[in-house]
Formats: C-alpha cells, sequence, structure tokens
C-alpha cells in the first residue's frame, strides 16, 4: 500500500465535494460567467469549487502548499496540492458535460497522488504512487486501468483539444502530419483525453499549451496505468511546454514526428 493513501482518500473526498459543487451549478440560469485577464472564461463554479478545496486543505493539511488556477498560490515546502476547480470551463458554461476537477499532490518535483473527477460524465480516475490506476465511482469500487499494446503510429489512436494552439508553432505541421498518419482522430480535449490513454481506448495524446494545473494529475494517472507523460521535449512529468501522453510504446516516435519545425 502507498504511503500516500491517506492523501488520496483526502483527494477523494474533495472531489466529492466538487462535484457537489459543479453539478448544482452546471447548466444553471443564473450561471456568473466573467473573462480573465488571459481571454479565458471563469464562473462562480470554479471559484467555488477552488475555494471550498483551499479551505479544506487549510484545515487538513495546513502545512501543505497549494498551487490553484484561480487564486494566488500559499504555503511553501516539498508538498504542494495543485488545483484545476473545472478543467473545461468553455465546456462547463455552454452545457457540454465534459468537464472535470482536477487534484493532485506533488513532493518535491513529482506527482504522486492525482484524482480526476467528472461528475457530469459519471465518471472518476484516480492514482497514487506505486497503487496503479483506477476509474469507478467510489475509492473502493474502481477498475484498474492499462495503456493500450499499440505499436504503430499507423494503427494509433490520438485525441487532441484544438488546432488553434498547434497552428500558432513551428510544430502545426508535424503535428498535422501525426494527425494524418495515425489510424483514428479524435478532439476529445481537456482531461478527457489523457484519461482515454490510461484506459488503453485511446493510445496518444497531446497538446501544445498546457499549465501545471492541467497536467499534474493526469501525468500520474497515465504512468501509474504503465503509460508515458512529458512535455514536448521529452522531459518527463507536468512541466510544459506542451503535453505528450502515450502507452509509451508509441512515445519516442511522437516525440520525434511532433519535433518543431526549423526556420
Amino acid at each position: 500500500m502507498s504511503s500516500f493513501t491517506d492523501d488520496l482518500r483526502l483527494a477523494h473526498l474533495m472531489a466529492d465535494n466538487a462535484d457537489s459543487i459543479g453539478m448544482s451549478r452546471f447548466r444553471a440560469d443564473d450561471l456568473i460567467v466573467t473573462t480573465k485577464p488571459d481571454m479565458t472564461a471563469v464562473s462562480d463554479a470554479d471559484q467555488s469549487i477552488e475555494a471550498a478545496l483551499r479551505r479544506t486543505l487549510g484545515s487538513a493539511r495546513p502545512r501543505d502548499a497549494v498551487h490553484g488556477e484561480e487564486q494566488d498560490d500559499t504555503g511553501w515546502g516539498p508538498r504542494r496540492w495543485i488545483i484545476d476547480p473545472i478543467d473545461g470551463t468553455a465546456n462547463y458554461v455552454r452545457g457540454v458535460p465534459v468537464w472535470a476537477t482536477l487534484i493532485a499532490l506533488m513532493v518535491e518535483d513529482t506527482v504522486r497522488v492525482g484524482v480526476v473527477s467528472a461528475p457530469a460524465l459519471g465518471r472518476r480516475w484516480w492514482a497514487s504512487e506505486g497503487d496503479g490506476a483506477y476509474a469507478g465511482k467510489t475509492l473502493f469500487g474502481g477498475q484498474q486501468l492499462h495503456v493500450s499494446g499499440i505499436q504503430r503510429i499507423e494503427d494509433a489512436f490520438l485525441s487532441y483539444s484544438s488546432l488553434g494552439g498547434w497552428m500558432a508553432t513551428r510544430r502545426a505541421r508535424p503535428f498535422a502530419n501525426l494527425l494524418r498518419d495515425c489510424d483514428r482522430t479524435r478532439a476529445f480535449g481537456d482531461f478527457w483525453s489523457y484519461m482515454l490513454v490510461a484506459e488503453g481506448t485511446v493510445d496518444l495524446a497531446t497538446e501544445p499549451e498546457l499549465s501545471l494545473h492541467d497536467m499534474a494529475a493526469l501525468d500520474i494517472i497515465v504512468r501509474e496505468a504503465g503509460g508515458r507523460f512529458t512535455n514536448l521535449a521529452g522531459r518527463r512529468g507536468p512541466v510544459g511546454p506542451g503535453a505528450l501522453a502515450s502507452n509509451g510504446l508509441l512515445h519516442d516516435e511522437a516525440l520525434a514526428r511532433l519535433a518543431p519545425e526549423r526556420d
């Protein structure tokens, strides 16, 4: 049993609370949506979820640092909780059910615990270091996850979020070529692409630009399912720039294919 079992249980409790808040405001007629300086949307549900999780951590783990999407970082030290209150806010505010709360614990530079909870999909994924990755509805009722065994790009299923981010980079043509060469491509988007890699139903997931709060929980779930999670330069972990998750067998070739074009 992992030394982070108590932290995983706490993350599940926080996810339960986040699910309750998120579902209570999902498709609400009075949902308040504003635009942040980076021109992305934020809802009152995003803010309420992060505030609630920070309160829980302030009580249960007062010595731990916290990094979230909507509020300033707090605390310091080797243990740091990473929170994305609603990953897929653009979906959330339009009533699309593909959104989730992402909760992770990093110790030093490594993610040790991750929970991804998507209540509108009726699905939750989780992992802790050394204990494998699981999906289900409760901590004690999960099914263990394993990545696929696909060995060729030509047989692979790739998922992404959108084309726009790629078009502004020197990886635009390499990405388009990779889409062309894969057997099947779909834009499932956001957290879901990476959870499908962990489930073995998708073989590759990638994005050109992501933040720590977007990636931390995804990283350990993919790894504990037997896959690989790196940035687009091949560095392990949720460090950016961008992300590539795979079943491991396809990772090196996909990285090579996504190398930026030279000027």
